[in-house]
């Protein structure tokens, strides 16, 4: 670059008039290489404290990340709900009725003086001409450590000759629940050998007491406990001494393979078993109800497809030899994971008898189990004797 045209020219020439000295060479101001299209400004460091320039941007990314995953888990959903109204669809197998084997959960009131002669006779009106042989006489509950006092059921002996005179050919079980400590503080630990120990010695006392059978109602228990297990082995090997039945309600079985786990990390509530368990247990039992009511679905349709899937999931893997009962809904609360609109009596025996027709229609041990006296209306009568018995 010429010196007399260059940058600062002007500086030095005023600086040499006011001087009357000769004036130096300017210095060249250096030159800045750029890439085409390139700022040449620099840019300067962030100094700490100073905002981001794009400060949404990890939140955004967050919430399309949320939004997501809600899109699929509602598409999961939509999925199988669409799998349960398909399993809905169909005609159940001619004679897939009733076998003459299925039973009837009974409330407190029949073993602690509250029901008497005439409220026995009411009751066999209503057995005759059904399918029901069993009945599940609620006489706990059991206490946390395991024991049974008389003083909960005080008219067990009397119930039993009053319902024998009347019903030759029912059995009469004891129905025997409580809490398990799986998810809190308070209840049966089966882990300890010594309420283990307790809860056969009470089984015991029931049984001499005249009950032909007893009927367990633990919860929740959760899928995969062992201690669950070792507690059935050692009730069979009682019972069988007895030539009396053991019995249990069971929880569903999961709808998709490892639902319980997923359920379980989200609620803490597992809720289902795994299919496999559900297996074990049912053969360690002569009787095994499925729970299949609470089952969180909001129409007829969906509901019955539900229980269309949980009977033939049962029938998979109960052994032929145990005889497996599908939970009719004999009651119409209205809360959290049940809407008595959806869970009908018609919705789940036309959803019974389509597992049972799919999975295996001549099943000889198979009935359903009414749950519960107490609740129940004529209507879910008439449903039942409709449904599954005419």
């Amino acid at each position: 670059m010429d010196a007399e045209s260059g940058p600062g020219m002007g500086s030095a020439k005023g600086a040499g008039t006011d001087s009357g000295t000769e004036p130096s060479a300017a210095e060249p101001t250096p030159t800045v290489e750029t890439s085409p299209g390139t700022d040449p400004t620099p840019t300067p460091d962030p100094q700490p404290g100073t905002p981001s320039l794009h400060p949404r941007r990890p939140l955004r990314r967050a919430l399309t990340a949320l939004s997501l995953v809600l899109l699929l888990l509602v598409l999961a959903l939509l999925t199988a709900e669409g799998a349960l109204r398909v399993n809905y669809s169909g005609e159940p197998a001619p004679g897939t009725r009733t076998r003459g084997q299925d039973a009837l959960w009974l409330g407190h009131a029949w073993v602690d003086g509250r029901k008497g002669e005439a409220d026995v006779r009411e009751l066999a009106g209503r057995l005759r001409g059904t399918g029901v042989r069993d009945l599940y006489v609620h006489s706990g509950p059991l206490e946390d450590d395991g024991t049974l006092p008389d003083a909960d059921h005080p008219k067990a002996r009397w119930l039993i000759g009053a319902l024998h005179r009347e019903l030759p050919e029912v059995r009469v079980q004891a129905w025997l629940g409580d809490v398990v400590a799986s998810e809190g503080p308070k209840g049966l630990r089966l882990e300890r050998p010594a309420t283990r120990s307790a809860i056969l010695a009470s089984t015991r006392r029931i049984l001499a007491a005249g009950f032909q059978g007893a009927h367990f109602d633990l919860e929740p228990l959760h899928s995969g406990d062992r201690d669950y297990l070792t507690l059935l082995d050692g009730l069979h090997t009682l019972t069988r001494a007895h030539h009396a039945l053991l019995s249990v309600a069971a929880h569903q079985i999961d709808p998709v393979p490892g639902f319980h786990s997923f359920w379980g990390a989200t609620t803490g509530h597992p809720k289902w078993w795994s299919q496999a368990y559900f297996g074990q247990v049912a053969r360690r039992v002569d009787q095994i109800a499925v729970m299949s009511y609470d089952t969180m679905q909001p129409l007829p349709s969906l509901y019955g497809g539900y229980v269309a899937q949980q009977t033939s999931l049962a029938l998979e893997v109960t052994p032929g030899s145990t005889q497996l009962l599908m939970g009719l809904p004999f009651y119409h609360e209205n809360r959290f994971g049940h809407w008595a609109r959806a869970e009908t009596v018609p919705a789940a025996v036309r959803g019974v008898r389509l597992g049972l027709s799919r999975t295996d229609a001549r099943r000889a041990r198979f009935g359903v189990a009414l749950y519960v006296d107490f609740a129940a209306t004529d209507a879910d009568w008439r449903a039942y004797r409709e449904g599954w018995v005419e």
